[in-house]
């Protein structure tokens, strides 16, 4: 073989040479991108089901509806379930049977859990606010090679979230109290029952803000439940003069028992601001509510007589 032809076919394995190194070069930089592109898929698929802008907007609106709402403990046997409408059909000797000074400490703690529930639920969200930040900045920030070297990073990051996401829908729903020391007190012979204590919720109160108006010395208001039918309930409905101007106005306040969703209050002065508050009336089981709808209203003033008999005068 000619120097001429090995130097032909030396060149030509050196170029085959290097097309297989490019190739694979190439292989490896397309199998790269492609485990890029995955794994960047499955953040941007979390972040857009589990934890999208609009589930987050809804859990926060979630929250600030739970703080509303009045919270209670039920007395349930251990076969129904929260919310089993025959419970309702129980006799009333069941809750006799309750040790009073025992239910008032039940109580507390029902009030305390539900206070912590608010708290933890509010706490969640925010970390879960501030890991979507995060996983949002990884996406932004890194490059390719960053995120795969940091990928066990980022999927500790989904791993934690997905889990604090299930921590708190299960924190939505009151939970069951738990009952240290027996709650029915020695009953003799009488076969004590087995119960549960269980909190439960009631929507908020608010007033309808279209029904609700006011006249020259009399007010029409009206209220309903957030989310529900109006059940027949005692309510408990406040008001107040704003801005008394003599001693006698400042007893223009009053509390009125009310069994219904409206209400009128009549004998109040014209051309004035008055406020109205209405809420639950306190029953035996209630353990917590922070909250009642508070609205103002402004009488009309009366006609000026004076005024209209003039432009009557031809």
């Amino acid at each position: 073989m000619s120097f001429g032809t090995m130097d032909v076919y030396l060149n030509e394995i050196e170029n085959n040479l290097q097309s297989i190194l490019y190739n694979k070069e190439e292989d490896q930089e397309n199998e790269t991108w492609k485990m890029y592109m995955e794994r960047k898929n499955i953040v941007l698929e979390f972040l857009h089901s589990d934890l999208s802008l609009h589930l987050l907007k809804r859990h926060h609106k979630r929250i600030e509806l739970l703080k509303k709402c009045s919270y209670y403990i039920e007395i349930l046997p251990k076969h129904l379930a929260l919310g089993d409408q025959n419970h309702l059909m129980l006799p009333t000797t069941m809750f006799q049977l309750v040790d009073p000074w025992r239910f008032q400490r039940m109580k507390k703690l029902g009030t305390v859990q539900t206070k912590i529930q608010l708290l933890l639920l509010t706490d969640l969200l925010e970390q879960l606010e501030q890991g979507r930040e995060e996983l949002v900045h990884f996406l932004e920030t890194y490059d390719m090679v960053t995120f795969l070297a940091r990928w066990d990073l980022v999927k500790q990051k989904l791993s934690n979230l997905s889990e604090l996401m299930d921590n708190f829908l299960a924190m939505l729903v009151p939970g069951r109290l738990y009952v240290k020391h027996r709650l029915v007190s020695d009953v003799g012979a009488t076969k004590i029952p087995h119960i549960r204590l269980v909190l439960s919720t009631k929507m908020p109160v608010m007033f309808d803000r279209k029904e609700s108006v006011a006249h020259e010395d009399w007010v029409s208001l009206k209220w309903f439940i957030t989310s529900q039918q109006c059940q027949p309930e005692q309510y408990e409905l406040r008001f107040k003069l704003l801005e008394p101007r003599t001693q006698q106005e400042r007893i223009q306040c009053g509390i009125m028992p009310v069994t219904s969703n409206m209400c009128e209050i009549r004998n109040l002065l014209s051309d004035r601001s008055y406020r109205f508050t209405v809420k639950r009336a306190e029953t035996y089981t209630l353990v917590y509510e922070q909250w009642r709808d508070t609205i103002t209203l402004e009488t009309k003033p009366y006609p000026d007589e004076g005024m209209e008999s003039t432009m009557c005068e031809p």
